[in-house]
C-alpha cells in the first residue's frame, strides 16, 4: 500500500458494479480470509476488505459473517466459495488494461 493515497472506507454494497467486479476479481476465492482488523480512536473493532486503485486505498467495512453471506448469495461464485472460471476469465479480459488490477493478482499468487 502507498501511504500517500488516500484512504476510503465504504461499504461494499455502496460500490458500482465495475468496482465490484474488480474485487471479486482480485479476491477470486473469496473476501472472508483476506479481511483485515483494527481498532479505532475508541477501542472498537474495525473490520474491512482492503482493496487498492490507482488513486485510493480503499477498507471495505463487513464482517466476516457479511462477507461469507456475500459470497454465498453471488451467483458469480461457486458453491465452494470461489469464482467460477468464466466469470474470473470475463472479467480478466474486461479489466485487463488496469494496473492496479493486475498489481494485486500478482501480489496475490505470491504468497
Amino acid at each position: 500500500m502507498t501511504n500517500s493515497k488516500p484512504k476510503v472506507i465504504k461499504s461494499y454494497n455502496k460500490l458500482d458494479k465495475d468496482m465490484q467486479e474488480q474485487i471479486k476479481l482480485v479476491y477470486a476465492d473469496g473476501f472472508a480470509d483476506n479481511l483485515i482488523h483494527f481498532f479505532d480512536k475508541n477501542g472498537t473493532k474495525i473490520t474491512v476488505l482492503p482493496f487498492e486503485t490507482e488513486d485510493k486505498y480503499y477498507m471495505l467495512r463487513m464482517t466476516e459473517m457479511e462477507a461469507v453471506t456475500l459470497i454465498d448469495k453471488d451467483d458469480d461464485y461457486d458453491d465452494e466459495g470461489f469464482l467460477k472460471d468464466q466469470v474470473k476469465q470475463n472479467y480478466e479480459d474486461k479489466y485487463a488494461e488496469l494496473d492496479h488490477i493486475a498489481d494485486q493478482i500478482s501480489d496475490d499468487d505470491e504468497d
